[in-house]
């Protein structure tokens, strides 16, 4: 069985204009979502999309044979940074309630992860509700934390800091694991999206390392988006450190959890070799940024259980772990 960890919700263009509405208004004329039906959700799984190759979702789902994905929202979508933080609370609700919408369209096929309605103007204790509502009321496993509210137009605390706390805590009564995924930035020329989320999963990955965080919190399951950042490919500037602590930095590391989001087959060898396939699950972000052809191969460059495959010193416990039995233990599939 397949359980990609790593992937994002699909939706109807009506829910985008009434995004671009809120954005253009700011909430004057009301929050009130668009009127979708059940069957122009499902259509928004089906339908072939430009931005995708073309194809459709659950075209690209049944091709990589991925039997389940873990839904979250389209990290770039989220608006965070915008104002006034109703707007905020209002898209990142919708957003959960599609989500849940296709898990129940999809039998089997889908479950959820939540998005938090992270405006910096609310504290963490603020976006907690929404958590709450996802988990206890729509049955979501899991919670997608963003840790650049600011989306690039100020430097956020780093994660280490006890800013964060709430969410850990509630994270871990609430049984779920945080999948670290970064969102928007509204500073394209020094670094587009795709740039600013594998910075901040470089720096946050740096900062609990660096923190108490993994010692205060045992219990917290936290997954690094896009293999880790940079970390697991620069370790080497890190390992020095045990001559300071007296502790690996790889066991540190290990502390960790780590999706396979990669497209290239060195990348993936390379992880699996610094923090071991058991603390690595296997995401695609199918559809998403890697939903083109790559010329070299005519392969998908995310066809990720592809490159996986072709490694040939992995044994079958260790795909087994990657395709399935670490997801099931820390989603409590």
């Amino acid at each position: 069985m397949k359980i990609d960890v790593h992937g994002h919700m699909s939706a109807p263009d009506a829910f985008y204009a009434w995004k671009a509405g809120l954005l253009a208004h700011r909430g004057s004329h009301g929050m009130r979502p668009p009127a979708i039906s059940d069957d122009q959700l499902r259509d928004s799984y089906f339908s072939p999309h430009p931005s995708f190759g073309n194809i459709s979702h659950i075209e690209h789902l049944t091709g990589a044979g991925i039997d389940l994905q873990l839904l979250s929202p389209r990290p770039y979508q989220a608006m965070h940074s915008e104002k006034p933080t109703k707007i905020v609370e209002a898209f990142t609700a919708e957003s959960n309630n599609l989500i849940k919408r296709a898990v129940d369209l999809f039998p089997g096929q889908f479950k959820g992860i939540a998005g938090l309605p992270q405006s910096p103007d609310l504290t963490p204790e603020q976006w907690l509700p929404e958590l709450r509502r996802a988990v206890n009321e729509l049955g979501f496993v899991g919670v997608m934390l963003n840790t650049d509210p600011y989306e690039g137009t100020e430097i956020p605390l780093a994660l280490g800091d006890p800013y964060w706390y709430p969410v850990f805590e509630a994270a871990i009564e609430l049984d779920i694991p945080i999948l670290l995924h970064s969102a928007g930035c509204k500073a394209p020329t020094r670094e587009p999206y795709s740039l600013h989320f594998i910075q901040e999963e470089t720096v946050s990955v740096w900062s609990l390392l660096d923190s108490n965080v993994l010692e205060k919190y045992p219990e917290l399951n936290i997954i690094v988006s896009h293999g880790g950042g940079a970390i697991p490919y620069q370790v080497g500037r890190f390992l020095p450190s045990i001559a300071r602590s007296g502790v690996s930095y790889i066991d540190k590391l290990r502390k960790l959890w780590f999706d396979s989001c990669l497209y290239t087959q060195d990348s993936l060898e390379l992880l699996f070799k610094v923090v071991g396939t058991d603390r690595v699950l296997f995401g695609s972000e199918k559809p998403g940024t890697g939903s083109q052809i790559d010329p070299a191969t005519g392969r998908w460059f995310d066809d990720i259980h592809l490159l996986i495959d072709d490694i040939d010193w992995l044994t079958d416990e260790q795909r087994d772990q990657l395709f399935e039995s670490n997801a099931r233990s820390i989603f409590r599939l």
